[in-house]
């Protein structure tokens, strides 16, 4: 076997490639954009690597390609923790063990030579998703999550990674008989009597960039203890308002104020995934029509965050945002999936759950120490 690094046009074309080829037979799998992976692995156009080190492997048996990966360092990450930590991400691996330790001790070894003391992952910085799916293969997975075979558990346990966290999934289905328990609009109704201040509404279109930074300051304070959590800089929220731009629904997105002032947020978005996996991921010559009207027909939802500013916990503002985004949808008759949720994140499991959303996912982050 032998390692290469991505440094050239054929090598990176590879690197690209390798997921359509390990996933062929795979029905589940849903491909990337192509037109956008080709390019998202450039550190000058790509946010989230640009002010980054990092690395692009690949792993070979003779002239088979058998897997690949990125490493990195996120600058950031470690600043705001005062921690040494890299990462690695993009990984896709045949079920060979020598070839995924070869990309994982490759990894490894590159982080220790800038002075890295633990690496985790996956956290894929171009994807943006975290962790490995270990639960819950029979629900076909939202944009931006992840999927994988299930024997990269053991390709990551062999070669010495550990759990460090588990990330769930819950799901609401209109079609499947879920229903809002009639508690839940009783008490919206007293919620709103008593607080007459507190206000519901939708994001507004003609001022979807003034919406969005009000999106990304809530985050940035009601997610700063969460863990894992690095404050979003303003360039990768107005990247992701790009990429979610073009299928944004305005019933997916609410907003509850305090005399008019955004105090938190339920953003959600119709899942494309559905769509990209029938046009292949390919807009060009014609998945861009197939994605443009039929956008209009999407009934899978994913809830992406959900953010409270902390001086307003406890008071169920989180059930409120809910419950207009259940009321704006329900309509459509939606199949709503709720993730990234923290195992020990017990506020928004117990909400979810009193809300009789039904636990369907898992997803599993590993670290391995590197101190000897």
């Amino acid at each position: 076997m032998k390692l290469v690094h991505v440094t050239n046009r054929k090598t990176m074309k590879a690197f690209v490639n390798f997921p359509r080829e390990l996933y062929r037979n795979d029905p589940y799998w849903v491909p990337p954009m192509w037109g956008e992976e080709r390019h998202a692995y450039d550190g000058k156009t790509n946010v989230m690597l640009r002010d980054n080190d990092y690395l692009l492997l690949l792993v070979y048996d003779q002239e088979n390609l058998l897997g690949r990966s990125l490493v990195y360092i996120d600058a950031s990450f470690n600043q705001y923790y005062k921690a040494s930590t890299g990462f690695f991400g993009a990984f896709e691996c045949v079920e060979n063990q020598e070839a995924a330790n070869l990309l994982l001790s490759t990894s490894t070894q590159w982080l220790q030579e800038r002075g890295m003391t633990a690496m985790r992952g996956p956290i894929h910085p171009v994807a943006e998703s975290w962790g490995f799916l270990l639960k819950g293969y029979e629900s076909k997975p939202v944009l931006m999550a992840s999927y994988n075979p299930p024997y990269y558990h053991d390709l990551m346990e062999s070669f010495g990674l550990t759990k460090i966290k588990d990330l769930l999934a819950y799901e609401a289905d209109i079609s499947a008989g879920y229903q809002v328990p009639e508690r839940i609009g009783r008490f919206t109704q007293q919620l709103l009597k008593r607080h007459p201040e507190f206000s519901v509404r939708r994001i507004d279109r003609k001022n979807l960039m003034t919406d969005a930074e009000h999106i990304w300051k809530i985050t940035n304070i009601a997610l700063s203890d969460n863990w894992g959590y690095v404050p979003v800089d303003e360039l990768v929220m107005k990247d992701l308002v790009r990429r979610l731009k073009v299928i944004l629904d305005a019933d997916a997105i609410w907003f509850v104020q305090d005399k008019g002032v955004p105090i938190g947020y339920a953003l959600g978005f119709p899942d494309p995934n559905l769509i990209i996996h029938a046009i292949k991921g390919k807009l060009f010559p014609t998945g861009f029509l197939h994605l443009l009207f039929r956008k209009k027909h999407i009934r899978r939802y994913r809830l992406f965050g959900l953010g409270v500013l902390p001086q307003y916990h406890g008071l169920g503002l989180d059930v409120l945002l809910y419950k207009n985004l259940y009321d704006a949808l329900i309509k459509k008759e939606f199949l709503l999936e709720a993730n990234y949720i923290l195992e020990d994140n017990w506020k928004i499991r117990n909400a979810l759950e009193k809300l009789d959303l039904v636990r369907t996912k898992e997803y599993r982050v590993y670290e391995m120490s590197m101190v000897e």
